[in-house]
């Protein structure tokens, strides 16, 4: 009945944002997707993702037959499209294998393997879906909000010291090369987090079941509420607000406030609601990259060696193109670690069951993510005037939010748990001895 309820909420949201992008005269994450079945792909190693999330509950054997059918469909398709001069992409195969398994379920299986069978279709095209409903949650913020609070945003960074312009001109410093190893880890986020939930999830054969709490589901609840603060906050980024065309990204145009980004930091004013375009997305606050990021770092720590050292790196990396490629602020950042956390403990709680202690974690990390955009909003002057007090306060903040985070969830760990005390023995004489 969860499933099926859940199938049902997202089939509507899936609706809802369909229709609202045909409004615009565009089309909706429905639409899209179901293009992807013939046309070009958008995203041949999301769609190949997916394929091997869904394949958690197959047998190997079954696994090889579904990669050697999905890459041979591609092959067919990439022929066709060098035949007819078009894009040469790929990912359609990927895409017809796990409709095809979807529609093995309905027809083939019964019981639990057809549950299990479906949860891994659901799963694989929950993470291409999802793909497709933020680039519609991305449309309706450009076209709903004309204004824009990146001065306000600009100016409550000055306590944190202006991290994107610094990270800016060092990684402009580091040339073509280094731009582009971030944008390659910047862009294949999704695929980064695909691999950790394999790993996650590589017991599901063997078990016929999945785990209780894993990278995915907040991987997909993080992209869902994300947007939603968007619209409350909308914020385009220094790169857009303040650039006109660093690294090749066009930058505001003439709708920039000045052409400041990376080498200059805008100077103090009274902070307003500036008018922007209606094609730039307000993606800014929080950032949901530095927020995915932050969960695969957490999801990857029970991993092996190698994953932990991939969930670092892909943090520091991530942080870095951010705020080097001017696409968020430092406030945009912090607020991204906090959103990360709060959703985390959500789904873990959700999964482990509710306590004291869990609505505890998850209304404190609520209450400080409320405070950082309430401060930025509301006190940006404030704390551009006192850097050396707000900007400690608001890392302070952050960290408390992490501590917080760390102690309860190692408390929730059975092998963390302390052993139980042996009851001490009675010094009476027990009942049928001598």
């Amino acid at each position: 009945m969860l499933w099926g309820a859940a199938g049902v909420a997202v089939a509507g949201f899936l609706i809802a944002l369909e229709y609202a992008a045909r409004s615009y005269g565009l089309p909706g994450p429905i639409t899209n997707l179901t293009r992807e079945v013939v046309f070009a792909p958008r995203s041949g190693p999301l769609l190949y993702a997916g394929l091997a999330l869904m394949m958690v509950v197959l047998s190997w054997r079954q696994r090889l037959v579904s990669a050697g059918v999905a890459i041979g469909v591609d092959v067919v398709f990439l022929l066709v499209r060098w035949a007819v001069g078009a894009d040469l992409s790929f990912g359609n195969g990927a895409l017809w294998v796990v409709l095809g398994w979807a529609v093995i379920a309905v027809t083939r299986r019964t019981g639990p393997e057809r549950v299990l069978l479906l949860k891994g279709v659901g799963l694989g095209m929950l993470l291409v879906a999802g793909h497709k409903t933020g680039d519609t949650w991305l449309l309706i913020t450009s076209k709903t909000r004309p204004t824009v609070l990146d001065p306000y945003v600009a100016t409550a960074d000055h306590a944190l010291g202006d991290p994107s312009w610094l990270v800016g001109q060092l990684v402009e410093a580091t040339g073509p090369v280094g731009a582009q190893i971030l944008h390659l880890v910047y862009g294949q986020l999704p695929l980064a987090a695909a691999l950790v939930a394999l790993y996650q999830l590589r017991h599901v054969a063997r078990d016929r079941r999945f785990p209780g709490h894993h990278l995915v589901r907040t991987f997909l609840v993080i992209g869902l509420l994300g947007p939603a603060i968007y619209m409350i906050f909308p914020v385009v980024g220094p790169v857009f607000a303040y650039g006109t065309g660093a690294f090749g990204t066009g930058g505001g145009g003439h709708w920039a406030v000045a052409d400041l980004w990376p080498n200059t930091v805008p100077p103090l004013s009274t902070p307003h609601a500036m008018p922007f375009d209606e094609i730039t997305p307000r993606n800014c606050m929080p950032s949901l990259h530095t927020a995915w990021a932050t969960t695969l770092f957490v999801h990857s720590r029970k991993g092996s060696r190698a994953m932990r050292l991939t969930g670092t790196f892909w943090l520091a990396a991530t942080v870095t193109a951010t705020l080097g490629f001017g696409y968020h602020y430092g406030a945009d950042v912090i607020a991204g670690v906090v959103f990360a956390l709060t959703i985390e403990a959500a789904m873990r709680s959700f999964a482990r069951g509710w306590d004291r202690s869990s609505v505890q974690l998850v209304g404190y990390g609520t209450a400080v993510f409320t405070a950082l955009l309430v401060s930025y909003r509301c006190l940006p002057e404030q704390m551009a005037g006192h850097p050396w007090v707000f900007g400690p306060l608001l890392l302070l903040a952050t960290a408390s939010v992490i501590s917080v985070y760390v102690r309860t969830t190692r408390s929730w760990d059975p092998k963390a748990a302390p052993a139980p005390q042996p009851e001490p023995q009675s010094a009476e004489p027990q009942p049928g001895l001598v």
